[in-house]
């Protein structure tokens, strides 16, 4: 986005673990749910960029794996003050907070804590936070992404039309938003891509 300031990227709710249930019913329990998660978590911090996670001190922390729907809420509350811009800012920040210093992001005290880093209103966030408005726009992007067959983090849906699944390289992505601006079909030549039918933007 830095190169290309004409590319506008939209960020959309999507939960693996929507609510508390949803670990153990995944993987058997919570305490065999942690310790698969911890090997991806791992498998992540192996490669570049990914020095910064924390491992071994999520695995001290004695609260269960947190679920996804607060952070969702959380980041479409930033998104409701201050636009997309703003969602951007409490993802990254909730990132940090989750695979770094390894806090409870299903914690409503660390999100509000997480609003306050990166200069919202809290008096407004909270507000948000709990409306039926924003829990609505949350549950609106889960059903599109079901709809478009995400199943996968990170997925990128490119002008509507193409979508990439999984962690793919910068220059990857880049070409991909140069195929686009410039009118011809990523998915033609690179692989990982599929065209979608019947969606807009």
């Amino acid at each position: 986005m830095q190169r290309h300031p004409d590319v506008h990227v939209e960020h959309r709710s999507f939960a693996l673990a929507p609510d508390p249930s949803s670990i153990s019913r995944m993987f058997g329990d919570p305490v065999a749910a942690k310790e698969e998660i911890m090997r991806h978590w791992a498998a992540a911090a192996a490669h570049p960029g990914g020095e910064a996670i924390d491992v071994a001190l999520m695995r001290s922390r004695e609260f269960p794996y947190p679920y996804s729907m607060p952070s969702l809420l959380a980041c479409k509350a930033a998104e409701t003050q201050g636009g997309m811009a703003a969602h951007w800012d409490m993802f990254d920040r909730l990132q940090k907070a989750h695979a770094v210093e390894a806090l409870n992001v299903a914690d409503a005290d660390v999100l509000a804590s997480c609003a306050a880093d990166v200069g919202l209103d809290i008096a407004h966030w909270q507000a948000d936070f709990q409306s039926a408005a924003t829990r609505q726009a949350v549950m609106a992007d889960l059903g599109e992404v079901q709809r478009l067959g995400v199943n996968a983090v990170p997925t990128v849906v490119f002008a509507g039309r193409w979508m990439l699944s999984g962690a793919v390289s910068e220059p990857v992505l880049e070409q991909a938003v140069l195929d686009v601006m410039e009118g011809r079909d990523p998915s033609s030549h690179q692989p990982g891509f599929r065209a979608l039918r019947g969606f807009g933007r």
